[in-house]
């Protein structure tokens, strides 16, 4: 049989606008829902686990965003250390994180953090703990819809940049590399020695999507990996912290995004 390229990889036509938009999604959600436009934070966050999101409903800070026109997800704003943000939770997966991110920076959203649970490949320190993802690898489908072949997709210069010796998060934040996945069941021995060869310090499934899809469409995105566990192979695994590591989370978040904010009004 002749070899071809995979279909993944293949028709499609990077230089090229989708007939299927964004904009137009929206609008006909909006016609359906009897929704008006209303414009997202400029800051929101991406929530895959959901975790962040719960704790700012227990304690009743969050409040529903009643003019989101998602067919998928429900929206909320809440405030941290005086800024006010949107929230989107449970889009876990790189289709569903960037199909989320296209409506967000379609309604408004200036930038977008991240933050998604995370399992240990390189052992730092005992989870959990923070990595700013400064690049992923692209084991994944979505990002090759947005930017052609090539092991990595990494985050912006300009969102690379807030992160100075100024910022100090007073939480243990690292930076790194993470491998992106489809297939989380799928992290075999010698995967995961192949991905600790390449220097890569966790595994997540959003981030080489998030960062393609930003450097396709100039729109800032920075993500986050929590790491929080070691893959189920410990007894007592996946403990994220107080209330779910959401403290710690928002904590990281508002740090970040007070930093954007003060590089964009200067």
């Amino acid at each position: 049989m002749k070899n071809k390229t995979p279909p993944i990889l293949a028709h499609k036509y990077y230089e090229q606008t989708s007939v299927f938009s964004v904009e137009n999604m929206l609008r006909e959600a909006r016609r359906q829902k009897s929704l008006v436009a209303d414009d997202m934070p400029p800051v929101c966050v991406l929530d895959p686990d959901g975790d962040i999101l719960h704790s700012l409903l227990a304690e009743e800070r969050a409040a529903p965003t009643p003019q989101w026109a998602c067919y998928h997800t429900r929206a909320y704003t809440f405030e941290q250390d005086g800024i006010r943000f949107g929230i989107v939770a449970h889009a876990v997966g790189a289709p569903f994180a960037v199909l989320v991110a296209e409506e967000l920076f379609a309604a408004g959203c200036q930038l977008l953090i991240s933050v998604t649970s995370s399992g240990q490949i390189t052992a730092l320190q005992p989870p959990p703990y923070f990595v700013l993802i400064e690049r992923a690898l692209r084991d994944e489908g979505t990002s090759y819809h947005y930017l052609p072949t090539s092991d990595y997709s990494e985050i912006s210069s300009a969102c690379l940049a807030i992160f100075d010796d100024s910022l100090n998060f007073n939480l243990p934040v690292h930076h790194g590399a993470t491998w992106t996945t489809d297939a989380p069941f799928r992290e075999t021995p010698q995967a995961i020695e192949h991905a600790r060869n390449e220097g890569i310090l966790a595994v997540e499934m959003e981030a080489a999507a998030l960062y393609a899809f930003s450097q396709a469409r100039g729109k800032p995105v920075i993500c986050f990996a929590h790491v929080t566990n070691q893959m189920a192979n410990i007894e007592g695994d996946f403990e994220k912290g107080v209330a779910g590591g959401s403290k710690d989370a928002l904590h990281v978040i508002a740090k970040t995004a007070r930093a954007w904010l003060r590089k964009q009004a200067a």
